[in-house]
């Protein structure tokens, strides 16, 4: 879908340079036909060097020749660059954000022009190419419009569609989440140490048992709880270890982590 589309990222940081790599090397798109801005425009020009993408001497010269403009800046300057590419934004294009806590209406007040509007949220493991980002469509933006914005992200990850309702909760959990899931296998690599574990295999061994853990989840479609079940055998060592975990209020404190993160994203923008 994206191969004859013009693609702009506006600020085209960490997720811009991941966003691109992974467009490059599935060939959704030709290098030639991305172009990038920075906030410090020596950065554009590195990045078009280093990937082949062209960078375009401002956000309103960029949107202004793209079919899909990608919002790569921070939630408090997306205001500011929406008005900044206001007059030169058209309706048959599509603008796709990735800042979090700003709602498709905010973005398309400032925008005008009925100018179709998606908001994304991304994680960091886009980066590898195992990512989980989550769109949403605004009041201009219709189903094929939500199909390209999938498809700019699904060569980084999986991608689902949900209604705008749920994109605060998607950032307390798929956004926050690795970092929750890196302290647990940071815990299990330390409780591998502390039971006699050199300290590198530990850390392996705790990584690849939260990755493989994950893809049976989403491979075998079975809920978590069968799955815990399986491995629990009678009167066997996981069952004890389940219980220190409940003593501890491992569930509890984690569903709480989420709950705040939710929380907090909802105030991204009045701190």
């Amino acid at each position: 879908m994206l191969q004859r589309k013009k693609l702009a990222i506006l600020g085209a940081g960490k997720i811009g340079e991941t966003l691109i790599k992974g467009l490059l090397e599935a060939g959704a798109i030709e290098a030639g036909r991305v172009l990038v801005t920075t906030a410090h425009p020596e950065r554009a020009q590195a990045l078009a060097q280093r990937l082949g993408v062209r960078a375009a001497p401002s956000n309103v010269a960029a949107a202004s020749e793209a079919d899909v403009v990608l919002l790569a800046v921070k939630p408090k300057v997306i205001a500011p660059v929406a008005r900044e590419i206001r007059e030169v934004v058209r309706p048959e294009q599509l603008v796709i954000s990735v800042a979090a806590s700003v709602r498709t209406a905010a973005i398309e007040k400032e925008l005008g022009a009925s100018v179709p509007v998606v908001r994304a949220m991304p994680n960091t493991p886009c980066s590898i190419k195992q990512g989980m980002t989550a769109v949403c469509a605004g009041s201009h933006a219709r189903p094929h419009h939500l199909e390209l914005a999938r498809a700019l992200f699904t060569p980084v990850g999986r991608v689902v569609t949900v209604d705008e309702a749920h994109m605060d909760s998607v950032t307390g959990l798929s956004a926050s989440g690795p970092a929750f899931i890196y302290i647990i296998i940071e815990s299990l690599a330390e409780a591998g140490v502390k039971v006699g574990l050199p300290r590198e295999l530990a850390t392996e061994l705790a990584a690849q048992t939260v990755l493989g853990s994950a893809a049976m989840v989403i491979e075998t479609g079975e809920h978590p709880a069968r799955l815990k079940d399986a491995v629990t055998t009678p009167a066997g060592c996981t069952i004890d270890g389940i219980l220190e975990l409940e003593e501890g209020g491992l569930r509890v404190t984690l569903i709480k982590a989420v709950v705040r993160a939710t929380q907090r994203a909802k105030e991204l923008l009045e701190s």
